[in-house]
């Protein structure tokens, strides 16, 4: 059964989580993990506060 569609926050303020199938770890090591981190808050720090 497919998921809903998400509700539009009126904040614009969203919780981001990821996790793998049975939650099961996603990055093969905490290097990585950082690194993903600090190119998602290039990307979004002139539009939005990221808070990790």
């Amino acid at each position: 059964m497919p998921r809903q569609a998400r509700v539009k926050s009126a904040t614009g303020i969203y919780h981001i989580m990821i996790r793998g199938i049975n939650k099961e770890k996603i990055f093969m090591s905490s290097i990585v993990k950082m690194t993903i981190t600090c190119i998602l808050i290039q990307k979004k720090k002139s539009k939005i506060i990221l808070k990790i």
